[in-house]
């Protein structure tokens, strides 16, 4: 016998700080997060660890989100379920973010302190910031297992990584090479492709004049070429002009009126431009570029102004004569294009800049000077020697450097390369051969581009912060030398560099002294490795890897990724590649790719910005079950999440909306209580003295009310068990709302297992929140009210209420972890045995019950079908009531005119219907006639009719059906129109045809309904 006293006094809303702060502690020290290899079958998930650079945002909610409810899914389920947590410490991102707050707060640089403070203030950076991350993940009830928790530098990791590099450079899959790249000059280090995004600015094409060296009777005597940075040509080797200019020009021709002959009539117009200057071009342009290829290919050469180097006229087709001079500038130490004519034309590449970006002693005169004050002086001495043509605006796209946010210089440099070609087939056919499966499929194609292109990874970065490269060089020594010293040895391995005379040596293991090689000098390479390199290795240096861990055997290859497609080439590409070439294996079995955050203007949220939601806020305003929920129930698999963000101001708490212009402010005045509160852009004192004005979402509105229904429905149950005993309850006893409600609840389980199986979160979430809502709480809690009242009825009434709260509890939890832990805990206070058909002791946990699974054997179709017809006229009753504005409780009568069928379905519940909307059937069935005063709605599968006499304005239901007239009479029109259609009657397919019949009949039935109800009115 169980009593429902001390419940009286659970508050009629959901609180949700304290509950959350209790329930996430008692998991921890209870151990359900942590996971150890036994004989069940494994479920392994690896975080893509957050960068050690700032707090969490909205994006990262949203991928843990998702992560957490798999593996709380997959845990009641019975898996051995491990969710691996970690963070990276994203080497140039961390250390651009410190070096600009070294450089902000005491005036220095990295050089001022050295190598080994530098790193010491990063690591405390690092603790600091990971440890704020490990916290958001805990307030938003992450159940990683904390006890595994690594981080990229860690020696764990530290010698997964070395153990890489050495096989890697054993197999000479990895190498030294001078090559472009994209140089970040305030940091100094090489950054990838992948780490560069491009930015549309203002700027100017400079046409400059070359002499020509001796110039012969008839030659030109200048080459004119155009260039958005005239700096660079302190390092020109060469000028191009096309081979071939006439055959060029005849292609560019051709090309176009193909384009011509394709394009729509509003595009015809700028082609035939283009083609009239083609064929001016011809005239003007074509006999110089022949002239000059003839020169080129006769060795030519021209004299490069200001530094005055002989540099070759070259015949390439880089130059295209229909673009500009058809003469191209061509600095292969500075430009890509340049590089690949560098060489294919064996051209000398001259680079002219130092790492910080001032110009070095190539550029003569130039040496020392910033880029800006280079282009300055380089176009004024220009101008002053009569070799600038003209200058042009242009708008220029310029690529910028993602980490530090400054423009990126081509540049030539020593870096450590992989070779992709093995490598990067490899990871290709793991998806192409469904080892790898993405999800959804569309994302594989891009994957496959990428890595198709087989471009070596260059993986070494000009940092201090990251994984040192473990090599060495050495000039002096011979190989007999390091034969000698490392006799006996397998964890040093050397190669030589012909083109450097030098030995490189790479240590597995242990560093390498300065004096290891007896009378030689070692010296260590300053570069560390990309971030991306150590973060490749994840899902196996995290279980161990090199050593055959038991974690590894049993955890790898992991279940899942869930990311974002920001990294699938960046990060996933790689995690497979290096995971086939470490263990033999491919690293996860599927890979989810989930939607971005955007906000309400359709941009990607970010701090930079100033659009972010701090999921803080959010949990703060909220509750993490909100925030959780909120954002799976957005997550679908074709679109991506578009979140109107407001501020809160923290003086009223009224919303106010985030613009593009507010949103970078420093102060924002509240548009209602005019006080002024900060933003994160708050910098001065008196800015930052003000309260802070949150960022936050009404998306999550819903979820919150969401958490107050669960929690009333609850609460509703839980005082009305008293006397509550357990038992076993047989299929007779049930009463159809019960068998309702049971086969409903079974065809849910059934919904929201297959859509979390196959990663359709939305899905899942809507599911669940319907039947939720919408059907046990609004429906089945208020038809049981009555037989809980009932001494007879009650045992049966109050256990098929605990079991369905019971099994709701447990399908919500991945999704809502701490509203349903707290239900589940009091409602095993009150029943601690509980289920249908027998009962059983529950689990000391939620988040340990047992997944449900979807009893079949409840589901009745007929059943289903009845209560959705009753659903649907109970909304339909509620809606007249709320139109007329009658009071719920005044009495109603309606009739129902619907087929023989449906009236069999309805009529069984007709006491439902006065016990929950006061209303009486008077009717049922295709001849159930309108009360003479009636209001009339027609629904999909009844028309109802509501008898007004005596309780409605006539004149404005009147002037409500009139309206409705017009409506349904310009459907039937526009359906009319459509049938007479003689084409669309012909080549449509008979089944559509048939369709637009029956719509236009139902149409012309709903007129009549419609025309009866305006007669009715007339005469009353």
């Amino acid at each position: 016998m169980t009593t429902t006293a001390p419940f009286k006094d659970l508050p009629t809303q959901y609180h949700h700080a304290e509950p959350e702060r209790r329930w996430y502690r008692f998991w921890e020290e209870s151990g359900y997060f942590h996971s150890e290899p036994d004989s069940r079958r494994p479920y392994a998930i690896v975080i893509p660890p957050p960068n050690v650079t700032g707090a969490l945002h909205l994006g990262h909610a949203l991928n843990s989100s998702l992560q957490d409810i798999l593996i709380r899914f997959k845990r009641m389920q019975g898996y051995n379920a491990l969710w691996m947590p970690g963070t990276d410490h994203a080497g140039i991102a961390t250390q651009a973010v410190v070096e600009r707050r070294l450089l902000t707060e005491e005036k220095q640089s990295r050089h001022d302190l050295g190598r080994d403070e530098l790193v010491r203030r990063i690591w405390q950076w690092k603790d600091e910031y990971e440890a704020r991350i490990l916290g958001q993940l805990k307030r938003m009830g992450c159940s990683c297992d904390w006890q595994r928790t690594r981080f990229t530098l860690d020696p764990v990791c530290a010698r997964a990584v070395r153990h890489t590099f050495f096989r890697l450079f054993e197999e000479r899959l990895i190498y030294r090479g001078k090559r472009l790249v994209n140089w970040d000059t305030f940091l100094q280090t090489a950054v990838s492709d992948d780490e560069v995004y491009h930015e549309t600015v203002a700027g100017h094409f400079w046409h400059l004049k070359y002499p020509v060296m001796d110039p012969r009777p008839g030659e030109p005597t200048h080459v004119t070429i155009a260039t958005t940075r005239p700096e660079t040509m302190l390092g020109d080797t060469a000028v191009a002009v096309h081979p071939d200019p006439a055959a060029a020009l005849d292609r560019a021709e051709a090309e176009l009126r193909q384009k011509l002959a394709d394009a729509p009539e509003k595009e015809r117009e700028a082609v035939l431009a283009q083609l009239d200057g083609l064929t001016q071009r011809r005239a003007s342009v074509l006999p110089t570029l022949v002239r000059l290829s003839e020169m080129a290919q006769s060795g030519r050469v021209l004299k490069l102004p200001l530094v005055d180097r002989p540099i070759p006229l070259v015949a390439d087709e880089w130059a295209k004569p229909e673009l500009g001079s058809g003469c191209v500038k061509i600095t292969p130490a500075h430009d890509p294009n340049d590089y690949e004519v560098g060489k294919r034309q064996n051209l000398p590449m001259i680079n002219i800049l130092n790492p910080d970006g001032t110009l070095n002693a190539h550029a003569g005169p130039y040496e020392k000077l910033t880029i800006p004050k280079a282009r300055e002086r380089v176009v004024a001495d220009m101008e002053s020697l009569g070799l600038l043509v003209d200058v042009e605006d242009r708008e220029i796209d310029l690529a910028h450097s993602d980490r530090s946010k400054t423009p990126i210089e081509p540049y030539l440099a020593d870096q450590w390369f992989v070779k992709m070609d093995q490598l990067a087939q490899s990871a290709m056919d793991a998806v192409t051969d469904g080892r790898v499966k993405m999800v959804p499929g569309r994302y594989a194609q891009g994957y496959l581009d990428w890595l198709g292109e087989k471009r070596d990874w260059p993986v070494s970065r000009q940092l201090w912060w990251g994984h040192r490269i473990p090599i060495w060089y050495c000039a002096t020594a011979s190989e007999a030398d390091l034969k000698r010293t490392f006799a006996g040895r397998d964890d040093v391995v050397w190669q030589r560099d012909e083109e450097q005379e030098r030995w490189l040596l790479c240590a597995r293991e242990d560093d390498l002294s300065d004096d290891a090689v007896p009378g030689h000098a070692l010296v260590r390479d300053d570069d560390v490795l990309d971030t991306w390199f150590s973060s490749a290795l994840w899902p196996h240096s995290t279980l161990g890897w090199p050593e055959p861990t038991p974690e590894l055997k049993y955890y790898y290859p992991t279940s899942v990724l869930v990311t974002s497609r920001d990294i699938i080439t960046l990060w996933v590409a790689r995690m497979v590649l290096t995971g086939l070439h470490n263990v033999g294996d491919v690293p996860f079995r599927e890979v989810f790719i989930h939607p971005k955050i955007l906000d309400g203007y359709g941009e990607t949220m970010s701090k930079t910005k100033g659009n972010g939601v701090d999921p803080v806020d959010v949990m703060d305003k909220f509750g993490a079950d909100a925030l959780r929920f909120g954002l799976a129930h957005l997550t679908t698999e074709t679109q991506d999440v578009r979140m109107p963000v407001e501020f809160e101001c923290p003086h009223c708490n009224q919303l106010i909306e985030q613009t593009k212009k507010n949103r970078v402010l420093p102060r924002v005045k509240c548009v209602h209580c005019g006080e002024e509160f900060s933003t994160q852009w708050a910098a001065k004192p008196d800015d930052r003295a003000l309260p802070r004005g949150a960022v936050v979402s009404e998306r999550f509105e819903l979820a919150r009310n969401f958490c107050n229904k669960l929690w009333n429905a609850a609460r509703f149950a839980m005082l009305n068990l008293e006397g509550y005993t357990p038992a076993a309850v047989r299929d007779e006893e049930l009463a159809v709302e019960d068998r309702w409600v049971l086969s409903r609840l079974a065809t849910v389980t059934q919904q929201a297992t297959e859509a979390l199986e196959s990663y359709r979160f939305a899905d899942a979430m809507r599911s669940l929140y319907e039947f939720a809502w919408d059907e046990f709480c609004s429906f089945y809690v208020e038809m049981v009210k009555g037989r809980l009242q009932d001494a007879a009825q009650r045992p049966v009434a109050q256990r098929v209420l605990v079991h369905t709260l019971d099994t709701l509890l447990r399908l919500l939890h991945p999704a809502m972890p701490f509203v349903t832990e707290e239900i589940w805990q009091l409602l095993a206070q009150l029943a601690p045995q509980r289920g249908l058909p027998k009962p059983a002791p529950a689990a000391a946990s939620v988040m340990i019950a047992p997944w449900p699974p979807a009893d079949r054997g409840r589901q009745d179709i007929q059943i289903e079908a009845r209560f959705a017809h009753f659903q649907e006229v109970l909304r339909g009753l509620r809606e007249i009531r709320s139109r007329q504005n009658i009071s719920p409780k005044t009495p109603i009568r309606f009739a129902a005119r619907c087929d023989a069928a449906t009236a069999e379905l309805l009529r069984p519940l007709e006491r439902y219907f006065q016990s929950l909307a006061g209303a009486q059937a008077i009717a049922w069935g295709p001849e159930a006639a309108a009360p003479a005063t009636n209001a009339h709605l027609s629904l999909k599968s009844v028309e109802l009719f509501v008898d007004l006499t005596g309780l409605i304005d006539v004149a404005a239901e009147r002037a409500r059906l009139e309206k409705e007239r017009g409506r349904l009479q310009g459907a039937i029109t526009a359906k009319e129109n459509k049938l007479a259609n003689a084409n669309f009657v012909e080549r449509a397919p008979p089944e559509v045809v048939a369709k637009e019949r029956a719509s236009l009949a139902e149409l012309q039935g709903q007129l009549g309904s419609i025309d009866a109800a305006l007669g009715a009115l007339a005469k009353s």
